[in-house]
């Protein structure tokens, strides 16, 4: 599964999570600090703190996070294209060719194996509310090819 923090509550973040069965949270943020009160609830140690709560383990893949120079390209995009990130609703065809190229070619699954080991239902996450519009819908397709699955990709929005 994959799920995005922009327009949750707090109860109701969680309270997806829950309902969806999720057992291991993974986060996929380079950055994992959010600005503003309205979603202080994703900053990663009150974010680490709610999942423990609700007996989610919580797991940091900072390799499948967009480098700095990935992220700037899809702002030149986004702004070339007059959209906030908020209302993006999609990557730009460069950026997905980009991190599959950068990030996903390069990443070892080993290590996050071992990690999710014995979990039924994984959830990455960012913060974008439109898994199209963000990274983790393209890293959990990717998973999904490197672990094997006979379910689709599931991802919860608000």
């Amino acid at each position: 599964m994959t799920i995005g923090g922009y327009g949750f509550t707090e109860a109701a973040f969680v309270r997806a999570l829950e309902k969806a069965g999720v057992e291991t949270f993974i986060d996929v943020r380079r950055r994992r600090g959010m600005r503003g009160t309205k979603y202080s609830f994703l900053n990663s140690a009150r974010l680490q703190t709610l999942l423990l709560a609700a007996g989610i383990k919580y797991i940091h893949v900072l390799d499948l996070a967009p480098t700095a120079s990935l992220r700037d390209a899809q702002k030149k995009y986004d702004l070339a294209s007059r959209v906030t990130k908020h209302a993006r609703l999609q990557l730009s065809p460069a950026f997905v060719e980009k991190y599959r190229a950068e990030i996903l070619s390069q990443f070892d699954g080993d290590r996050l194996v071992h990690e999710i080991n014995g979990t039924e239902a994984v959830a990455l996450f960012c913060v974008e509310a439109h898994p199209a519009a963000c990274h983790r819908s393209l890293a959990a397709e990717h998973l999904v090819g490197l672990f094997g699955s006979d379910q689709p990709v599931e991802h919860l929005t608000a």
